[in-house]
């Protein structure tokens, strides 16, 4: 069963960086794209930033330019570089496999709380 492991959020002044990482197990890390999503409270979850399993990587235009994702296969972990935070980036952040429509796994980790906040 695949498990999702989700670290790294904190209290951040508007502009500062965080690093999050997630490490994975249970399931064959290396062949999939991997992605990060947030939801902040009352919205939806939404897609953030994925890589590919060649390293190709995406981002959503209201992030671009500011964070960046990256993998480590031999860590099983998957890694979002958090730069220029602002405001309105404070939700709980999350790992999982995008999907055309959705993501792969429905079992969720804890997820990461990011506060963005003077």
């Amino acid at each position: 069963q695949v498990q999702l492991v989700e670290s790294g959020g904190g209290l951040v002044q508007p502009g500062g960086s965080l690093r999050l990482s997630c490490v994975v197990s249970g399931t064959l890390f290396r062949i999939n794209a991997w992605g990060w999503y947030r939801q902040a409270p009352g919205k939806q979850r939404e897609l953030v930033a994925t890589v590919t399993n060649g390293g190709i990587t995406s981002y959503a235009d209201f992030v671009q330019g500011r964070f960046s994702i990256s993998r480590d296969n031999a860590k099983n972990t998957v890694y979002l570089q958090m730069n220029n935070l602002k405001p309105e980036d404070t939700a709980v952040y999350y790992c999982n496999v995008p999907r055309t429509i959705g993501w792969l796994y429905d079992s969720w980790g804890q997820g990461t709380q990011v506060t963005v906040s003077s």
